[in-house]
C-alpha cells in the first residue's frame, strides 16, 4: 500500500516471556520523533466509529495496545501529492504498530474487537481544552470516498 504523504509506520517490536510482555511505542531518538505534546490513553467499542477528524497543527502517534482497530487516514489536502488517497491500518494485539498522522489528514478508527479496543495517543502538542486543535467531519459523509463498513466474502 502507498501511504499517505507524511504517514509513518513502525512495527513494533514485542519482548515476551513468562512474565507478560513489553513493546517500546515512541523513543525521543528516532526519526519519527518530532516533540512531546501529552499521552492520552481512549478505548473504542466494538462496532463504533471515532472519526472523521484532523488538527491543523498536531501529530498523531496511535498505538493499540489492547484488541484491535481499523485506522483510517484520508488525504484532502490541497497540493498534497496523495491528495484523495485513503489508507487503512488494521493494528493491536494481532499487529503491533505505530501510525503517525501529519497535520490536516483526515482520520478515525473503528473497534473491531470485543468488548472494547485500547488506545494510547502520543500527539505532539498538549490538548488546549479551551481552543482544541480538532475539527470533525460526520463518519459517514460522502465528503470522503470511505465506508465503514465490514466487507465480507
Amino acid at each position: 500500500m502507498a501511504l499517505i504523504q507524511g504517514i509513518r509506520t513502525k512495527p513494533l517490536h514485542v519482548i515476551a516471556d513468562e512474565r507478560g510482555r513489553l513493546f517500546e511505542i515512541l523513543r525521543r531518538d528516532e526519526p519519527l520523533f518530532r516533540r512531546f505534546g501529552q499521552v492520552y490513553c481512549t478505548t473504542v467499542h466494538y462496532g463504533v466509529v471515532k472519526g472523521w477528524h484532523y488538527h491543523k497543527r498536531q501529530t498523531d502517534y496511535f498505538v493499540c495496545v489492547s484488541g484491535m482497530i481499523k485506522l483510517v487516514a484520508y488525504d484532502g489536502r490541497k497540493g498534497s501529492r496523495t491528495r484523495g488517497q485513503v489508507n487503512e491500518f488494521f493494528i493491536g494485539v494481532h499487529h503491533p504498530m505505530l501510525v503517525t498522522i501529519p497535520p490536516q489528514v483526515l482520520h478515525g478508527f473503528k473497534g473491531i474487537s470485543q468488548p472494547e479496543a485500547v488506545v494510547i495517543n502520543v500527539p505532539d502538542h498538549p490538548y488546549r481544552h479551551g481552543k482544541p486543535d480538532e475539527y470533525r467531519v460526520d463518519p459517514h459523509s460522502n465528503e470522503i470516498p470511505y465506508d465503514w463498513h465490514r466487507v465480507d466474502g
